[in-house]
Formats: C-alpha cells, structure tokens, sequence
C-alpha cells in the first residue's frame, strides 16, 4: 500500500481523498500508452508486441528520452512476476536489435532508428505495490529497472519511482556500432570532454552535480554525450564544453514561466535537445551564472 495521502482542501477543511487500484489491468496499461512521453519520457512504439517464438507478448514497447529502448509491463496490484517477465522480454530484445530498429524507423523516423542507443536496454515494471525484497532485487540482477507505483485518486493517478537500478552499460550504440569502422568514428564521450576540460570548469560542473543529485529522488544517468539526471523522466541534462568554457544544461521547464535572458538561457521548444525535446537550455560558465540556478530551484 502506498504511503502517499491526498486531500481534498475546502473552506480550510481537509477531508482524506481514498487512493483504489484501477479495476482491470489493461485499464491502466491503455491509460499510460496513450499518455507515455508525459508520464514516462517514453515515446510508446507497440503495444501487445508478440514476441515469436520467444511467447508472450510485451505490453509496451518505446523508445525513451536517451534513445534507449525500454520496456514497460503493468500489474494492477502486487505481482512477483513482473520483474521476471520483463527480464524474459529483455533477453528476447537482446536478441532482435533488427526488428526493434525497424518498429523505430517505421514509427519515428530514419533518424530515431539510427541514434537507438543499445548500450542499455531498460525495464519499467509499474504496479500497484512492490515488496522491500523487490527493490533489493533489483539493486542485484545488473540490469537496468526501474519500479514505478501508482494509485487511482477518484480524476487523478499517481506515479511514484520507488527504486532504480543503473545496472551495466556496454560500448554499442546505433546500428553499425560493432564495426571497426563505426568504433573508430565514435564521437567523444561526455567524461571524455569533463577529463579535457580546464580545473576551473571541473568545479563549475562539481558544484552543479552536487546541486542536482541533493534531491534524494533524483537519478544521475551519463549518457554517452551528456549526463542525465532524472527522477521518472529526465529532469536536466549536462554537456561539457572545454573549448567555450561552458556548462550547456537543458531543464525541464516551462519556457512561458522563465524569465529568459539572451546569452544565458533560451527557449527549445521545436529546436530539440539531447534528452528533454522541450524545455529551457542555460549555458553556464562562471560560478556566478551556476548560483542563478541554484537560486531558481529553492
């Protein structure tokens, strides 16, 4: 049962709104798909995809803000299945990179299917409760799971990431990234520019890691050109720029409610960015311009 408590607050009285289940499964997986990139950071590619010769079918296939593939079951209330059966559909999607690719291309694009990063697939069990043993478990299976509860408050639905294992990352990215030739034109990794960059740009992203990840629900991510930091979707991401001096940060927020200022921050919605496809980009490169920040997010 979830701990969250939702109240009604009228003339100054609050009166206790009961959190219920949804009463079928398929109830809350319909809901969810049609509402995927809001509430996950998950563009929904297929649902109910068969899976061959493997059995089963996976309730929901997407791609996420990163480009990584995830797959997401649902369970109305608790069920010690889910984990274990995600894991069967992720051994079945190690195994059809092509057809996978293929969904992408023929759903979102050329482009989508080309930057499909595979250097970690990940699962999304959402369920109505999970056990402590469940969030252990998946601190030990290495591989990348989040667990995500939800509760049905009369017109609202809660969603609420109770665990997130990392799990391991290996080198293949895109199609052809198994190919000498693909190897040898990977661009530079984010770590790659932070080892490069001068020690005065080193403290500003200190600083500023430190900042985002003293939320206790957020999640530190690096991706391959920049670093993630997301609670159930991405929050903000950091690119580092030795040549400019520069920290790039795209947040997730509402251009309309900011306050932008030419040079500093700017509005990306229909320009696109690593990450968050809309939001605000901050480009910072002095302490001074990282304590705006920190000022905003008090």
């Amino acid at each position: 049962m979830s701990n969250l408590k939702v109240f009604r607050v009228r003339g100054g009285q609050a009166t206790e709104v009961s959190g219920a289940a949804v009463r079928v499964e398929v109830e809350l997986q319909r809901l969810i798909e049609a509402n995927m990139e809001a509430m996950l950071g998950v563009r929904c590619l297929a649902t109910e995809y068969r899976t061959g010769h493997h059995g089963g079918r996976i309730d929901s296939l997407g791609l996420d803000e990163n480009g990584t593939p995830v797959i997401v079951e649902y369970k109305r209330n608790r069920d010690q299945n889910v984990i274990s059966q995600g894991l069967s559909y992720l051994w079945w999607l190690h195994d059809h990179h092509h057809e996978f690719e293929g969904l992408t291309r023929e759903k979102l694009g050329d482009q989508a299917a080309a930057d499909i990063d595979w250097s970690a697939p990940r699962i999304v069990c959402v369920a109505g409760a999970f056990t402590r043993h469940d969030t252990v478990a998946v601190e030990m299976i290495g591989h990348r799971i989040d667990l995500v509860t939800y509760r049905v408050f009369e017109d609202v639905l809660t969603l609420q990431l109770i665990a997130s294992a990392g799990g391991s990352r290996t080198s293949a990215r895109g199609r052809a990234s198994g190919s000498p030739s693909a190897a040898s034109a990977s661009p530079k990794s984010v770590q790659q520019f932070l080892d490069e960059s001068p020690d005065d740009l080193k403290e500003l992203y200190a600083g500023l890691d430190e900042l985002l990840i003293s939320h206790r629900d957020v999640f530190k991510e690096p991706q391959l050109l920049y670093v993630a930091y997301r609670r159930i979707v991405n929050v903000a991401t950091v690119r580092v720029q030795p040549r400019n001096r520069l920290l790039v940060v795209n947040l997730r927020l509402n251009p309309e409610t900011v306050e932008l200022k030419e040079g500093f921050s700017r509005d990306m919605r229909g320009l696109g960015a690593l990450g968050i496809r809309h939001g605000v980009e901050v480009r910072i490169g002095s302490r001074e311009q990282r304590l705006r920040i920190i000022d905003r997010s008090r």
